[in-house]
Parts: structure tokens; C-alpha cells; sequence
């Protein structure tokens, strides 16, 4: 008898039946509010009506057009729509089916790009689990562990996580920065340096924003030596952080864009968006894929867009994210054990620690399973999993917010009870 992979392991206990904006139901009708989103993916809600009712019809019509063998309309409908939100500047796309997909398709392209061998990228960030950006995560040995050698050319340097390092911002800024010069006077020369890969926020890495001068920086030294700068967006994008895209809150504007997650809202779909002159220098044949732009995947990304910009869903992360956050630093003072509390939009993290900042994963632990067993899904991330994340759906309301606080206020002094 076939069965699940014995190393799969269940965040939470909850087997879903069905799901409704927000909110999750299991096989008994119980209800969970669901502050997972399976992972920044359902942006748009669980279900929204007009994502069912527009993959509903393509698949009535057309569910697979291999998009190197014939075109079909969803996808040339979306490359068009999605010229509405990205830069003027990036108007190429390619699609592909996941994050790490992705993450390896903008990899190959500035290799080619640029004729450069090297990539940076900065500690805590998290790229996938495939060769390549296996090799590029460093937000958890468990993501690179066991099957040495990956691929080389990847550098790491430092990323401004200020908490981590018991500095104020400025101070983690100066040092990451001053980290990254010598990274590329002593490990990667500019001159073999093909890209800067970044999230704006770390995602499993801790939910650590970056700052508007670090991103400036980066910038400036990428434009400096003629490296890429590509902004990993795969959680940050589609409004998740109260911007479109999450570079946004920083003033700078990539050369590659990675996004995938809220992108289809749940069907498999992810892209890198770049100029046409960069996508035009990679190789013949470096880009394909059997299932990539898929039909339905592309019209459930259509209808994405389209309840995103008709709901104002990027503006409701905002004030919600806003709201949660402000919560959530109530119930830090009211429980020191919770050091910090940050993140921007509808990404927000709450990091577990001792009295001497020593990572505090057992009581972290316990507070996501105490929310679980009130109602409310939570995800734990960081190095050590000390960190509890909220990604709530952009179709969050207000008091699904206050009642998503008022539970996490009981789970973490049940946390702390046991």
C-alpha cells in the first residue's frame, strides 16, 4: 500500500475539506482561520469566485498548449497584463511552474547574460530546494544538507538583520555593506560576478525586511560593475507586503524579477520578468519546459490580476498588515518572550527568544500549536524555527485581524504556561 512520504512532516493537523476566502474547514466542518495561505500562495483568498470561475472555463476549452509547440490566448493575455505591473523597463517574460524553477531559469540567464561565472547572495535567504538554488539558500542547513557537492559559484554575504546581530539598523546596514566590498575584493571579483540575488524580505529566513539603504547600495554596486541586480519576489510579489512587488518599499528597481506563489493564486505558475535586451542573450534552447504557462494556470493568474487591482487588495494588506502588526507588538510587551515583531504588509514575524536573545524554538513551537488547536493556522520559519510567521490572505478583513491577535495573545501565554 502506496503512502505519503514518510519525511513530509504536517505544520499543522488540520486535514482541509474546503476553504473560503480567509478561512479553511476540515472533514468534521471545523473552522480555521488560515494565516498560512499555503505559504504567500493564496493571495486572492481560498477560492475566490472569479479565479474558479475563469479556470473553470479554460478548462472547459483548453487545459495544456505546450507553449513552445502552439501558442493559446490565456498566455499571451497575461504576458500583456502583467506589462501593467512590472516595470516599463521589464518587458520579457518566461514562464515556468515553481519557484525554483525560476530562481535556476534567472540564474542560467545572467551566466549568460553576462559571460560571468559567480552569483552573491545574502545570508537567511531562502531560493529553493532544486541543484542550484539549494546551493544559493542559506536560511537552514535542513534546504542543503546531505548532498554535497552543490553547484559552485555561489557567494554568501552578510544581509542586515539587525536583531540577530543586537544592532540598530544603521549599524547591521554599515556592516553588510562594508561585508559585501570585501566579499568582492577577496571571494568573487566584480569582474566574474554575474548577480546580486535578494529578497526584499527574508522569507524562511526569518522575516527580515531589508531597508531602503542597503537596497540603494546594492544597487549602486551593481551598477557600478555591470552585475544584475534580481530581486527574488516569489513570497514578496502580488501585493503580499502592501506594495505590488516588494522591492517597491525601497526605491530601486531590479534588472530580473523571480515571482511565483500569489502569482495564480494556487495553480502552479511562476516567471522571471527581465529587458529584452537581457532575456535575448540567453542561450538557444536555455529556456522550455514542458508544463510552464500552462492554460488554466494562466487564466487563474489573469483573474489574479484582476481581483487584486478590482478589490484594491494591495492597499487592504497594507492597512490590514498595519493592523496586525500593531497587535502583534501589544501582545510582545504584554509577553517578552516574543523579542521582536516585524515584517511589512501581510508578512509579518514574530521571533521567539531568551533573555539573552538565544533562540527560543520550544516556546515558538508551542505557540503555533496552541493557535492551531484554537483555530488559527500558523508557519514557524527562521535558522533555529523560533520565528512565527502570519501570511494571511490579501481578502483578510479587519476583524478577522483583531480575532487572529486575540488568539495569538492566548496561545502564546499558553505557550508559556506549559
Amino acid at each position: 500500500m502506496a503512502q505519503l512520504s514518510p519525511v513530509l512532516k504536517q505544520a499543522t493537523p488540520v486535514l482541509a475539506a474546503r476553504g473560503k476566502g480567509a478561512l479553511l474547514f476540515d472533514e468534521d466542518g471545523r473552522r480555521y482561520l488560515d494565516f498560512t495561505s499555503g505559504i504567500g500562495v493564496t493571495n486572492t483568498g481560498h477560492c475566490h469566485p472569479r479565479v474558479v470561475e475563469a479556470a473553470q472555463r479554460q478548462v472547459a476549452a483548453l487545459i495544456h498548449g505546450q507553449y513552445t509547440t502552439v501558442l493559446h490566448r490565456p498566455l499571451l493575455d497575461l504576458v500583456e497584463r502583467l506589462g501593467d505591473v512590472l516595470p516599463a523597463a521589464l518587458d520579457s517574460v518566461f514562464f515556468l511552474n515553481s519557484g525554483s524553477e525560476a530562481i535556476e531559469a534567472a540564474l542560467r540567464l545572467a551566466r549568460h547574460a553576462t559571460g560571468r561565472t559567480n552569483v552573491i547572495v545574502f545570508h537567511g535567504g531562502f531560493h529553493g530546494r532544486t541543484m542550484g538554488a539549494a546551493a544559493m539558500t542559506t536560511s537552514g542547513t535542513r534546504f542543503r544538507a546531505g548532498f554535497a557537492p552543490l553547484m559552485g559559484g555561489v557567494v554568501v554575504a552578510p544581509f542586515p538583520y539587525a536583531y540577530r546581530y543586537g544592532w540598530d539598523e544603521e549599524t547591521a546596514t554599515d556592516f553588510a555593506l562594508r561585508e559585501l566590498d570585501y566579499v568582492l575584493a577577496t571571494i568573487s571579483a566584480p569582474a566574474e560576478t554575474a548577480a546580486f540575488v535578494v529578497e526584499p524580505v527574508l522569507g524562511e529566513g526569518g522575516y527580515v525586511p531589508a531597508n531602503p539603504r542597503f537596497m540603494t547600495r546594492l544597487r549602486e554596486r551593481a551598477d557600478q560593475h555591470g552585475i544584475l541586480l534580481v530581486a527574488d519576489v516569489i513570497q514578496t510579489g502580488f501585493g503580499r507586503t502592501g506594495v505590488f512587488w516588494g522591492y517597491e518599499h525601497f526605491g530601486v528597481e531590479p534588472d530580473v524579477i523571480i515571482t511565483a506563489k500569489g502569482l495564480a493564486s494556487g495553480f502552479p505558475l511562476s516567471a522571471i520578468a527581465a529587458p529584452t535586451s537581457l532575456m535575448e542573450k540567453a542561450w538557444p534552447g536555455s529556456q522550455g519546459g514542458t508544463y510552464g504557462g500552462n492554460a488554466v494556470a494562466c487564466a487563474a493568474a489573469i483573474a489574479t490580476l484582476d481581483v487584486i487591482r478590482d478589490e484594491g487588495l494591495v492597499e487592504n494588506a497594507r492597512v490590514r498588515g498595519e493592523e496586525l502588526a500593531a497587535g502583534l507588538r501589544k501582545v510582545a510587551v504584554e509577553h517578552p518572550v516574543v523579542g521582536d515583531v516585524r515584517g511589512l504588509g501581510l508578512m509579518v514575524g514574530c521571533e521567539f527568544t531568551g533573555a539573552d536573545r538565544a533562540p527560543d524554538a520550544a516556546t515558538a513551537v508551542r505557540a503555533q500549536r496552541a493557535a492551531a488547536e484554537r483555530g488559527l493556522l500558523l508557519l514557524l520559519c527562521g535558522a533555529w524555527g523560533n520565528v512565527v510567521r502570519m501570511i494571511p490572505p490579501l481578502v483578510v478583513d479587519a476583524g478577522q485581524v483583531e480575532e487572529a491577535v486575540a488568539t495569538w495573545a492566548d496561545s502564546v501565554a499558553a505557550a508559556q504556561a506549559s
